[in-house]
């Protein structure tokens, strides 16, 4: 999707697995106007990642996942961590 006045830039900052899977850390997006963290995560089809317990992050603050993302922020997906 190209960038005009009914979308917005957004720079993704991937994590863990979430990296991995999207086939590399910093990815750049531009969405429709209005969107939530919820609705770019199902865009990048991975809307699974949500009930796993997925934490998201706006410029660097925690956030809900019906926070709407603004032009020009980084959206930053946070695995949950797991271990033993």
């Amino acid at each position: 999707m190209t960038k005009d006045d009914n979308t917005v830039r957004i720079r993704i900052i991937a994590f863990g697995p979430i990296a991995e899977r999207l086939g590399g850390r910093e990815h750049e997006l531009h969405v429709p106007s209005g969107s939530t963290v919820r609705e770019v995560v199902e865009l990048m089809n991975l809307g699974e990642w949500i009930s796993f317990g997925l934490s998201v992050a706006i410029d660097g603050n925690r956030c809900a996942v019906d926070t709407v993302v603004l032009d020009g922020g980084e959206l930053a997906l946070l695995p949950p961590v797991s271990g033993g």
